[in-house]
């Protein structure tokens, strides 16, 4: 049984570090809070203000209170540039600093990233392994390490595995742009029941590590993200897997099964990305904004590579209070389905503010896999002919991912394919309605699960495209 406590965990370098978590007792709505333990260490309180003091004496003490904030923003930012030194340099490091998180202008690390996963991860009744699994400096034979990075140090995968019955499918999901593992949190529980369930932060994001991020060009940006997950299977010995991908990380896993598609048994495509042409009709009005100055600016923005992340990390300690309007819009106020409570908003706000404002890396993919629009620079309808996996959609009735994309894909599929649509969903269909995910995916792996999978009929309100 783990601590409840906030812990920090020195992982040795060279392995794979593995931590267990059984189920935790839920901490009282009285004592949780927006950022855990980062975010109320932003709130500035009176208590630091010094008592008046003579005008001249005042301003000297506010311009050296200056440089030295300014000159910890430096070292920061200096320190995102520089490859990272070793365990014990670090800590002592740490320990010598003058600032604690208060008054850093990004109140954030990977040890947050870590803690806030864990507290999140407390509402799921299952218990889990947690790991960060070695893929080494670079793929074997290649000259170019892990995003051309200058380092050569060794990279990891944060990985968590959850407690299954002896011989159930493996079932790997991996998340989409702009989240981590972590979203997964409503679903842990129901897919563990049948699956033996492995989640992944993909290379330059959550608490995996984020290299520097220089590719070039959309071929360079897929191998990254395809070959870092091909060496991460190497080392957790999987094969004849079920793939899941949400959005972006539907695009990865389609493009990993392409060029993998002997570790693969099943690929499930969660509103996955790359189906969508910006030449269809049904997206004109995107094209047309384009030529606006509005649309203008916006494509000039998109093509400059700025992400939210950068927002975020320049608002500083203000960035807590954007994402928390944003999870409270999204999965609140706006939600497509069911809303979170407030407990899970808040872990869920201090999950995902932790890891948008880490240092920058797997972000920076944006423009080279999608154009404006979201739309796939490499398409993967063009490639739907040389599609070798069975593979099943799952989309949201309210996604804005287009499932036409998917028909039309199917169309050129030489392999059995399905449409599925959840009703009361939006893109996060897996968080709006759960229980509908889970019908869609156990219909999905049918195959699997049943001893007579030709006799299933769809769950009832699923609707099959």
């Amino acid at each position: 049984m783990c601590s409840p406590h906030h812990t920090i965990y020195n992982f040795p370098r060279g392995q794979n570090s593995r931590l267990r978590f059984e189920a935790l007792p839920r901490p009282s709505q009285k004592g949780a809070h927006i950022g855990g333990e980062a975010s109320s260490s932003i709130n500035l309180s009176a208590s630091v203000i010094p008592n008046p003091l003579p005008s001249f004496e005042k301003r000297m003490n506010l311009r050296r209170l200056s440089s030295r904030m300014a000159e910890e923003i430096s070292r920061s930012a200096a320190a995102e540039l520089r490859p990272s030194a070793s365990t014990a340099t670090a800590t002592k490091s740490k320990s010598k600093s003058l600032w604690p998180s208060l008054l850093r202008w990004i109140p954030t690390s990977t040890d947050h990233i870590i803690a806030a996963e864990k507290r999140l991860l407390s509402l799921v009744a299952t218990p889990y392994v947690q790991e960060r699994v070695n893929i080494g400096s670079g793929p074997p034979g290649s000259k170019v390490r892990w995003f051309r990075s200058a380092s050569n140090e060794e990279r990891f995968i944060n990985t968590v595995t959850f407690d299954s019955k002896e011989d159930s499918p493996t079932l790997v999901m991996v998340h989409g742009y702009g989240a981590s593992q972590g979203f997964f949190f409503r679903n842990f529980d129901a897919l563990a029941s049948r699956f033996r369930v492995i989640a992944i932060d993909q290379i330059g994001w959550g608490g995996s590590s984020r290299p520097d991020f220089t590719c070039k060009s959309t071929e360079e940006t897929e191998a990254w993200f395809i070959d870092s997950f091909e060496e991460w299977r190497k080392a957790k010995n999987l094969s004849n897997f079920i793939l899941l991908g949400h959005s972006f990380g539907g695009y990865v896993a389609a493009k990993y099964a392409l060029k993998h598609p002997e570790h693969i048994k099943h690929l499930v495509l969660v509103g996955s990305a790359g189906f969508s042409s910006a030449e269809d009709a049904r997206n004109e009005w995107i094209m047309q904004f384009k030529t606006t100055w509005k649309g203008a600016i916006i494509n000039h923005l998109w093509e400059s590579n700025f992400t939210p992340q950068k927002l975020i990390r320049g608002l500083g300690p203000w960035g807590p209070k954007i994402v928390r309007g944003y999870t409270n819009t999204r999965f609140g106020a706006r939600a497509a389905g069911t809303t979170l409570n407030e407990h899970e908003s808040q872990l869920l706000t201090d999950y995902v503010y932790h890891t948008l404002a880490a240092k920058a890396s797997g972000e920076l993919c944006l423009k080279y896999i999608f154009s404006f629009g979201a739309f796939a620079r490499k398409p993967l309808l063009q490639s739907a002919s040389e599609w070798k996996v069975p593979t099943t959609f799952i989309y949201g009735y309210q996604d804005w991912m287009n499932y036409q994309g998917a028909q039309e894909a199917r169309k050129d599929m030489k392999v059995p394919c399905e449409i599925i649509r959840v009703p009361e969903a939006g893109h996060f269909v897996f968080i709006d309605n759960p229980e509908g995910f889970h019908s869609a995916v156990l219909y999905a792996c049918r195959r699997f699960l049943s001893p007579n999978p030709d006799n299933e009929s769809l769950p009832e309100a699923l609707t099959a495209a």
